[in-house]
This record gives C-alpha cells, structure tokens and sequence, in this order.
C-alpha cells in the first residue's frame, strides 16, 4: 500500500505556530497560585505567629483556586480572617476561571477583546463561537454574582435566627459558604464542615441548591437563563447535562442512603427523614462540592467506591464542577450503545456526533483513569495507608471535590504535591494540560495506509 502526499508547497511537516490558549491557560493559572500562595505564606494570613510554610500555603493556595476543598490545616483554626478572605477571593477566581476574570478586567478597561484573549478565554470556557465569548463572560459573572448573592442572604438568615450567630459572623458565614458552595470548592470555616447541621434543611438544600448549579457549567445557566421555557432551542449540551444531573442525583442519593442507612457513624444515628436528607446532600457534595455533612472516614467502604465513581464523573462542562464531566460519559454510554446495536453512527437527541467527539471522550477517560491509576499506586509505595482510602483521595483530588477520608495531612510532602498536580490538571482538564505541555506541534504531510487489529 503506498502513503497518500498531501501537497502544501513544501517536502516538510507544517508547524503549527498558531497562539496555544491552553498554554496561556496553564501559565495564568501557575501565575495565581504563586500569587496566592505567597499572600498566605504572610504572617497576618495565619493565627499563629511566624505565618505559614510553603506545602501548607502552597497546597492551600491550589486547593482554593482550583476549587476543590482538600485541606491539610484545618481553615477556621489554622488561618486568621485575612487568610480566610485570601483564600475566598481565590476561590472566586478559581471558580470564575483565570482567563475570564481577565477578560472581565479587559472588558471594563478596554472595552475590547483581542483576538489573543478571544482564543484563551474561549478556550477556557469551553465556547465554540468566538463572537459570543463576550458575553458568555458577562453572562458567567452575573449568574455567579446573582446565584452566590441570593445564597448568602439565604444563609446569612439561616445562621442567624437558627445557629444563634451574630448578624457580622452570620453574614461573614453566609457569604464566605455561598461562595464555597456555588463554585463547588468545599472550604468550610466550621472545622468538621457542616456535620453539626445536619437537622438544618434550609442550611443543607441552600448549600447543595448552590452546588448544583455552579456544577451544571455555565454555558448551560447562560443558556437557560435566555430559553428556560424553549427546550427545542437548548444545544445537544445542555439536554445532556440537564438530562444526567437529576439521574445522577437521585441514583447517588439512593446508592449512598441504602449503605449508610444502618451505619451509626453516619446516617444510622439519625432519624428516617434526616437520613434520606444527607444522603441527598451527600449525593450532591459528591458530584464535586465537597461539604461533608458526616465523617467520610467512617463511611462502608462500598460506599466511597461509589462516590468514587460519581465524583470521577462530575459535573457539567465548564463552570465550576470537575470530573471527567457528564458529557464526556453520556458520549461513552451512547457510543458503546451504537456499537451494541451495530449503529453506524452515534446520535445523541436526535443529532449525530462527529468522530473528533468520539475521540475526545476516550482520550479524556484514559488520561484520567491513567493518572487515578499511577497516583493511586505511587502514594501505595509512599505509604501504608489503604487502598481504598488511597483511592478516594485521589479521585477527589483530580475531580476537584475535596471530600477525604482524613488522610490529606498524614501524606508526605512528595505525596501531597501528587494531589497538588492532580488538582490543577482535574481543574484545566487532562487535554488541556496535555496540549500545553506539548512541545512544537507539526501536521504531516501524508496519510499512512490504514489496517484495523482485532478489538474483544
């Protein structure tokens, strides 16, 4: 068989010297937590004196600004009301996203968008229509200003006239959990999280009402928020993510319910209808949030494998929800469909998929089940913690969730820099890490000859 020549005028591969936005990406992001993690590394960020270390200010800087919520100090004990208002704004930036923080400043000074900042904030917001970045960047910031507003009020009464709190504390406690709660980063500043509210409904469905929504992404809330009464106007995206998240939901609720049901560590304690009301709202800080409402250290095994897969999944594609993505594994489910029914190609609501999607997903998939997989068993080596356990960890780190059986602080330091570069890359995405740690890209000249090995 002979190679077919594509003709470009020249007898070497085409560089592509085209702007990397996932580059620009990744060194924003790099830039930030430098930032981020020498404001907490001052002495005024901690309660005690001399200020905090490099792992302690470095993991924490990470954890903020990819808004995940794995902690190895604990937040409300260990940091002073500055450090807790550093690690809020970095947790906003973090949820925003880098680039579209930029863009907004961009916005308000040059009242333009360059072609360069186009590219990059399009990138990072996963948009395919450059002329709309700009106002899908306006439109992320007032449905996450207006969201995080309308939760803190919530909250703020709640801690208030139900915990006994002061109207200052109250409102610190209702603006701080809002914004932890809608950019799913799972910071709490209650040193055991909400377990001490699990009798509160209006605390936990407000929390996990605002988790819920930041995870559906935001070009989906953009998009409701213009056709909510129109489906017929929706894209393919956001009829899967409305789709997936209320299945996941109730199928995580009834999952993790059913197991802990009996278990007096965690629901069994409670009464019937306050044990199906945390199983919800574990459900619901499991798909990225990181809340815990009881000890996960004390949960069956079985149920962290669970919750293994459901944080693995995650949530809606850009916004502030990690994982590989509910979209990324609707793709998957309606391509091993296809291939059950010998379909010739992969529809999805009524349209049909192109082959750059399929590829797409598997990539995401097997660069993330290969990270879990080689994080998992080098911190086995570093440790004598168990697998399962080991396991959890790791997948909250990459998903981005922050929920921990209690082992983050007991990990070694080249341990926990394992997690620090699984939570960035679960932040960008494992293609977008990829595609920026890419050396010079080059597009070839020819198609090799095509020859199929036997699958199954």
């Amino acid at each position: 068989m002979l190679l077919r020549i594509r003709r470009r005028g020249s007898g070497s591969p085409i560089r592509d010297r085209r702007p990397k936005p996932a580059r620009t990406l990744l060194a924003l992001l790099t830039g930030a937590i430098v930032l981020g993690t020498g404001a907490l590394m001052l002495p005024a960020a901690t309660t005690g004196p001399g200020g905090a270390g490099l792992m302690e200010s470095l993991f924490t800087a990470v954890s903020a600004l990819c808004v995940t919520g794995l902690v190895v100090v604990d937040t409300p004990v260990f940091w002073s009301g500055f450090g807790q208002v550093v690690i809020l704004l970095l947790i906003q930036l973090g949820g925003f996203g880098v680039m579209t923080f930029a863009s907004v400043v961009g916005l308000t000074v040059i009242r333009r968008f360059s072609l360069t900042t186009k590219l990059t904030a399009a990138a990072e917001v996963r948009s395919l229509d450059l002329e709309d970045v700009g106002s899908l960047v306006r439109g992320i910031v007032k449905i996450s200003l207006t969201i995080e507003a309308v939760a803190a009020a919530i909250l703020t009464l709640c801690f208030a006239l139900n915990h006994g709190e002061s109207w200052p504390r109250a409102a610190w406690l209702g603006v701080f959990h809002a914004v932890s709660s809608f950019n799913n980063a799972g910071f709490a500043l209650f040193s055991d999280s909400f377990m001490s509210y699990t009798d509160d409904p209006v605390l936990l469905l407000t929390a996990s009402a605002a988790t819920i929504l930041g995870g559906l992404g935001f070009p989906v809330l953009v998009q409701l928020g213009r056709h909510l009464g129109t489906p017929r106007l929706w894209t393919m995206n956001t009829r899967i993510v409305v789709a997936a998240t209320p299945v996941l939901l109730v199928l995580g609720t009834v999952y993790i319910t059913a197991l802990e049901w009996s278990n007096p560590a965690t629901l069994g304690a409670m009464p019937p209808a306050e044990r199906i009301l945390n199983g919800f709202v574990l459900s619901a800080q499991t798909r990225t949030a990181g809340f815990n409402n009881v000890d996960i250290g004390a949960m069956d095994p079985a149920t962290w494998l669970g919750m293994d897969m459901l944080m693995f999944i995650g949530g809606g594609p850009a916004g502030t929800a990690g994982g590989i993505k509910v979209t990324t594994f609707a793709v998957l489910a309606f391509l091993m469909l296809a291939e059950l029914r010998g379909a010739g190609a992969v529809t999805v609501f009524g349209k049909r998929l192109s082959r750059a999607v399929h590829r797409q997903a598997l990539t995401v998939i097997l660069l993330a089940v290969g990270l879990v997989a080689l994080s998992t068993v080098t911190l086995m080596i570093m440790t004598p913690i168990a697998l399962d356990a080991l396991l959890f960890e790791v997948v909250s780190a990459l998903a981005t969730v922050g929920l921990s059986t209690g082992i983050t602080a007991e990990l070694p330091v080249a341990g926990q820099l394992i997690l620090v570069v699984l939570m960035i890359v679960g932040r960008l995405g494992p293609i977008t890490v990829a595609t920026a740690l890419a050396l010079q890209s080059r597009r070839p000249l020819y198609d090799l000859p095509k020859e199929r090995p036997i699958i199954g």
